[in-house]
């Protein structure tokens, strides 16, 4: 049970980290739009390459395709469920014609919360999953984890920028504090939930793995065209966000290759 526990403990650990981490630096320096933009972006590109080139090829090593389908939408299912529940079952972009219903009821619902705590709540309750996705590639296969690892990190260090950004722009007073204190929630979700996730899953067979790497696939693909594109695509100028979400993906396409050459 032991083996392979420092690995990932520390990928666990630095992917913690990355969230408060972020926090501290948009206290520190307040981030333009335009690095909001490549920071959130890449972290979207990195994302969307660690489903396409590990997650998904991986549970598909391990499991039937049929039975990695459902999972994966087993997952976007429960993240989208999430969502809707954080939101009080209410979704919409800018431009919906549903827009200002969709906002006052919200703005009903969240009645004295501040923004960023609402954002806070939420994004602490997603990194119990991406902490789960991180001990199940760990437990299914430590390359995977650790191109998983990556992913989340860059992924913890742009919600932490844009959560002190917000922060930042209430001009409410202790909001660095505030800031940091939130983020820091993140990172201990995340560490918990990936420990947790390993030593509950590692060991068991090669199926049930492929299964729960496909669950992990479509929370992830969520999280990734549900929030993080649309916030790269708010903040961009000329394109950035475009150009920062493929350089990311390219890069995970690059370290997955390498990785599958070096074995």
């Amino acid at each position: 049970m032991m083996d392979g526990l420092l690995p990932v403990l520390g990928v666990a650990l630095v992917a913690g980290l990355a969230s408060p981490l972020g926090g501290f630096i948009a206290t520190r320096i307040r981030p333009s739009s335009l690095f909001l933009s490549l920071a959130v972006g890449v972290a979207a590109g990195v994302l969307l390459g660690t489903f396409a080139f590990e997650l998904v090829p991986s549970a598909l090593e391990r499991a039937p395709l049929a039975l990695v389908a459902v999972c994966f939408a087993v997952g976007f299912a429960l993240v989208y469920g999430l969502d809707l529940l954080v939101n009080h079952g209410a979704l919409a972009g800018p431009e919906a014609d549903q827009k200002p219903a969709v906002d006052a009821k919200q703005k009903r619902h969240n009645k004295g919360a501040r923004k960023v705590t609402v954002i806070g709540a939420a994004t602490s309750s997603e990194e119990l999953i991406e902490g789960l996705a991180i001990g199940v590639s760990a437990a299914a296969d430590m390359r995977v984890a650790l191109i998983v690892g990556l992913a989340i990190v860059l992924d913890n260090i742009s919600e932490g920028l844009s959560l002190g950004a917000i922060d930042a722009a209430s001009g409410e007073e202790g909001a660095a504090r505030k800031t940091l204190l939130w983020t820091s929630l993140i990172g201990v979700s995340l560490f918990v939930s990936a420990m947790v996730g390993w030593f509950l899953l590692k060991g068991l067979p090669e199926p049930v793995l492929g299964s729960l790497l496909g669950l992990g696939a479509g929370a992830m693909f969520y999280l990734t065209i549900g929030s993080l594109l649309p916030e790269a695509e708010s903040h961009q100028f000329q394109q950035s966000a475009a150009i920062a979400i493929g350089l990311g993906f390219v890069l995970v396409m690059v370290l997955s290759n390498l990785e599958t050459g070096a074995g």
